[in-house]
């Protein structure tokens, strides 16, 4: 079948690991840590005491009129735009013959905005909420306002699967970039999820670490949460060569796939499908893959059942494989986290440099793969992959290839 390519031509991103992409791979392949306590204003009777929080954003000459509808996962989505946007050379003001989308995933909502609301009516007593309440809110908030912001004309719209939300952005922007529907997309996840109902909420579920984030550790507690975004300017291969735009990679292949089991628990079969077709719709067969970027949350459950789709599908290979889960550095960051990982895959390839995991202390018997413990390796990469899985059992691989 004779098909588009598509590639990567800019990447943007911050998170408590650094305020851009290259703060945030920095800190990956030198394995540091970036979570630390939690500091959100209003902590009542949280028991969480760690987080991956964002300690300070990056300058932006953002229209304050824009702003003023804008909540915090919105505006992270858009400063990860602009820097994607600056190295790809891509300015949609200049290019009006340009058809260049907006497609963020987020796995949460504007929290911030409807606490925002909630303590207005009920705690101070106001007879309405913020009369912008809704558009901050809205789940297709970070894609619209990315979309004006930046002056993106193309197709817009957001993508929700909670956990699995970015890469679900990126294969949504990599079917519609072959179709034709457009020439450029800026795709991606953001969300800002360091608010007090959303961590109690959290809490309730006793699946968060007390005190870090261990992921495939024998010794492993739970899930840490951090709020951040990343994006990739996503464009036909034919798009890229035209404008002489730089190529960071390839975007090979996507497999989703569902559980239909169970709300929380996931099975082998769902991740395993989801690594199977994304490998059959890159043309790529298990071999090739030299790094995997696991979806690793350091939960008990999640990285036994991952490590088992790993073998399923990779057989032998797997014990040649690289693999970490770099959530043990920026904690999980529910719709974002999976574009903080292509970051990872992306730098990976062009670095050859495979970041760690850190935290590791204890081998588990049940998640018997290399899983780079504390500290970077040197390794040539030519196809990565990154794997998202979420609750409700909705599972999304992404394959990134050299060019």
């Amino acid at each position: 079948m004779n098909r588009k390519r598509v590639v990567v031509t800019g990447i943007g991103g911050l998170c408590c690991l650094g305020k851009n992409a290259p703060e945030i791979w920095n800190s990956m392949r030198n394995g540091v840590c970036g979570i630390g306590p939690l500091t959100i204003p209003d902590k009542h009777d949280l028991k969480t005491a760690i987080a991956g929080q964002i300690a300070e954003l990056p300058e932006h000459d953002f229209d304050k009129r824009k702003l003023v509808s804008i909540s915090r996962f919105g505006l992270l989505a858009a400063l990860a735009a602009g820097e994607a946007l600056r190295q790809a050379g891509l300015d949609a003001r200049e290019r009006p013959d340009m058809r260049i989308g907006s497609v963020i995933g987020v796995g949460v909502f504007g929290g911030d905005a409807i606490e925002e609301a909630y303590r207005a009516i009920f705690l101070e007593g106001k007879k309405r909420t913020d009369i912008f309440a809704v558009p901050k809110a809205m789940p297709a908030s970070a894609a619209v306002h990315t979309s004006m912001i930046h002056g993106l004309k193309g197709p817009v719209y957001g993508v929700t699967s909670a956990c699995a939300s970015s890469n679900d952005a990126f294969s949504t922007a990599l079917d519609m970039l072959r179709a034709g529907r457009a020439d450029a997309i800026v795709a991606g996840g953001s969300d800002a999820s360091l608010s007090y109902g959303i961590v109690k909420a959290w809490e309730s579920m006793r699946i968060l670490a007390k005190t870090a984030c261990r992921p495939f550790s024998a010794d492993r507690e739970g899930l840490v949460l951090g709020d951040g975004a990343g994006v990739m300017v996503m464009e036909t291969l034919e798009s890229a060569e035209r404008r002489g735009a730089p190529i960071l990679a390839e975007i090979a292949g996507a497999g989703l796939s569902a559980d239909a089991s169970d709300i929380v628990a996931p099975t082998v079969e769902g991740p395993a499908s989801a690594m199977r077709d994304c490998l059959a719709d890159a043309g790529l067969d298990p071999a090739d893959v030299d790094y995997i970027n696991a979806h690793g949350t350091g939960t008990m459950g999640n990285d036994r059942i991952e490590t088992q789709a790993i073998r399923e599908v990779f057989g032998k290979h797997a014990d040649a494989l690289s693999v970490s889960s770099t959530k043990s550095m920026h904690a999980h960051c529910l719709g974002a986290s999976g574009a903080i990982e292509a970051i990872a895959c992306l730098q990976a390839i062009r670095d050859g440099i495979i970041p760690p995991t850190v935290n590791y202390s204890e081998p588990d018997p049940e998640c018997d793969l290399d899983v780079t413990p504390n500290v970077a390796r040197q390794r040539k990469v030519s196809v990565a992959i990154s794997n998202a899985f979420a609750f409700g059992g909705a599972n999304s691989v992404i394959a990134f290839k050299a060019v």
